[in-house]
């Protein structure tokens, strides 16, 4: 994982602040490949909440991450807690590592 462990407390800090405590977030893509360089950040959280609250919610850890983690791309996809799993969040439950 070509996160630090500084980066994940502030990525966990943020979800929890935004979404809540109870709030799953996973890292999948590029980051989870040590032999990889640079690449996004692809988070995907899965929350309580009505569509509007969380794309909301979505925007707003997206400003609080971009001011903590410095200029990089992140990529968040935002599944809703008991909602049917799309494409990607299937990949995303499949490939990824919670944090």
């Amino acid at each position: 994982m070509r996160l630090t462990e500084d980066q994940k407390r502030i990525i966990q800090e943020e979800v929890r602040a935004v979404f809540g405590p109870y709030a799953l977030v996973r890292l999948f893509g590029s980051r989870l490949n040590d032999a990889m360089k640079g690449g996004d950040i692809d988070l995907h959280v899965e929350a309580e909440g009505s569509p509007r609250e969380l794309l909301d919610r979505e925007l707003r850890l997206q400003a609080r991450l971009q001011r903590r983690l410095g200029d990089r791309r992140i990529d968040i996809i935002v599944q809703a807690a008991g909602a049917p799993a799309r494409e990607i969040d299937e990949h995303a439950r499949r490939t990824g590592t919670t944090l």
